[in-house]
């Protein structure tokens, strides 16, 4: 079995979302973990403003009860998934599901916009971390005309293999990375949380074929940027 160090950032493209997979990619590295501590300050942020909202809403939380979690821990993360399972545990709304329909997503009154880095600069520092960078879920997305933009600034590859994506979009996301010079990537989008879906661990794999390809691009990375493949 082969481990291979990954991480998933979001980034910010003309206020959508973004979500860039880096592989293979040095964890240790300084000037990543920089820009990592600023993205979760950003997430912290915003969250408090989220509550913020609630609390204006009728709907006060624990904002410190909420937020406990990374200041025990300052190398996690916090998303709008912690501020719906308070919803819930005040009785506000009946499911997490409830809470992101009627409050959270893009529209609802308790909504901040996300303020991230771009795209590019996501790219920029998988790429200086030794690491290859991967365009998530592109179905989900549904941004295909960004995609060419994205490979001309070094997007590596695209994650065809999703469990959002049927055969038909499995197909059409391969010939485009062919067509653009990139890679292949896939997994279960696994995340231990019920906001992200049904998926788990080894529901969609990545054949061997397209996994060497992969290695073989973060090697070349590596190579070029000074730092140590890592596997």
């Amino acid at each position: 079995m082969t481990f291979v160090p990954g991480i998933e950032i979001t980034a910010v493209c003309d206020e959508s979302d973004v979500h860039v997979l880096g592989y293979f990619l040095d964890p240790t590295a300084p000037g990543l973990r920089l820009f990592l501590a600023e993205q979760r300050q950003r997430r912290i942020d915003r969250i408090g403003r989220m509550i913020s909202r609630l609390q204006r809403l009728g709907m006060p939380l624990d904002a410190e009860a909420i937020l406990q979690p990374v200041i025990d821990q300052p190398g996690k993360s916090i998303g709008r998934p912690a501020i719906a399972r308070a919803l819930v545990a005040a009785g506000y709304v009946a499911t997490i599901g409830d809470a992101f329909e009627t409050l959270l997503t893009r529209g609802r009154p308790a909504f901040v916009a996300r303020e991230g880095a771009s795209p590019e600069t996501v790219i920029e520092q998988i790429h200086a971390a030794g690491g290859v960078a991967s365009l998530a879920h592109p179905g989900l997305l549904k941004h295909d005309d960004w995609i060419g933009g994205f490979a001309a600034s070094g997007l590596d590859a695209l994650e065809a293999y999703h469990t959002s994506h049927d055969e038909a979009q499995i197909s059409s996301y391969r010939s485009l990375a062919s067509r653009l010079g990139l890679c292949v990537s896939g997994g279960s989008d696994y995340h231990a949380d019920q906001s992200h879906g049904a998926a788990h661990p080894g529901s969609v794999a990545l054949p061997e074929a397209d996994f060497n390809q992969l290695r073989d691009r973060a090697t070349s990375r590596a190579t070029a940027s000074g730092a140590p493949i890592s596997s």
